[in-house]
């Protein structure tokens, strides 16, 4: 009798669109594979994903892990496209949300009247990128692993450089020229902490959570990956 190994498999932002699915459960023959095994086999039941591995990274169990990590059976395998781009410890504020922000309510989650200094920054959505017209963006994420990811930068920010507190929240969904699409705040007794860990909090942010953005305009709509476009 032969043995099949199943796992889930998650797909999102090109991926998604390639595959026509977000979620799928693959079989693989045998006892033991590997995260390239289960995107070798979910490519043979989605050719149009073929090739469309470069600059990919995995996740297992919602924890970064190289291709060759092992991967048994009912486990979540996702596989992350480049990126665009709750709570934790005391000091550090984290979700995602679908509504709109409010900066001035974000600062307040950090302000203390102890702290000297309150630094935020705002992503806000424009009408142009790369000399195209951008009618709207659309934001989407692996919720539970992006929220840790930006929990881990947050706490990162806080204990690097000195902060009392970091807050940061992501929207997600469709959003409007001109709505702001991520807020970071942060506070200090004094303006250099604050500055330096609201900028590497955004800056890690960008790199690092699973978030995807897609840019649509006149011309059409396009996911972008922030590997190959700095903003």
């Amino acid at each position: 009798m032969t043995v099949a190994l199943r796992v889930e498999v998650l797909l999102f932002a090109r991926l998604r669109e390639m595959a026509g699915c977000a979620s799928l459960s693959v079989s693989l023959a045998g006892t033991s594979a590997t995260a390239r095994d289960v995107w070798d086999a979910l490519c043979a039941e989605h050719p149009r994903l073929q090739g469309a591995d470069a600059g990919l990274r995995v996740a297992v169990n919602q924890a970064y892990a190289g291709w060759d990590a092992a991967v048994g059976e009912g486990d979540t395998v996702a596989f992350i496209p480049p990126v665009a781009g709750g709570s934790g410890r005391a000091g550090v504020h984290v979700w995602l949300t679908a509504e709109p922000l409010d900066p001035r309510a974000v600062e307040e989650l950090v302000r203390t009247d102890e702290d000297g200094a309150v630094c935020t920054f705002t992503g806000v959505v424009r009408n142009h990128a790369e000399g195209h017209t951008v009618t709207h963006l659309e934001y989407e994420a692996y919720p539970g692993m992006a929220e840790e990811r930006i929990r881990a930068v947050a706490e990162e920010a806080l204990h690097r450089f000195g902060a009392t507190a970091v807050a940061a929240v992501h929207r997600t969904g469709t959003l409007r020229i001109g709505e702001a699409s991520v807020v970071v705040a942060a506070s200090a007794h004094h303006r250099a902490a604050a500055f330096e860990a609201c900028r590497h909090t955004i800056d890690a942010l960008k790199a690092d959570a699973p978030i995807w953005k897609k840019e649509h305009g006149p011309d059409g709509a396009v996911w972008v990956d922030e590997t190959q476009r700095q903003h």
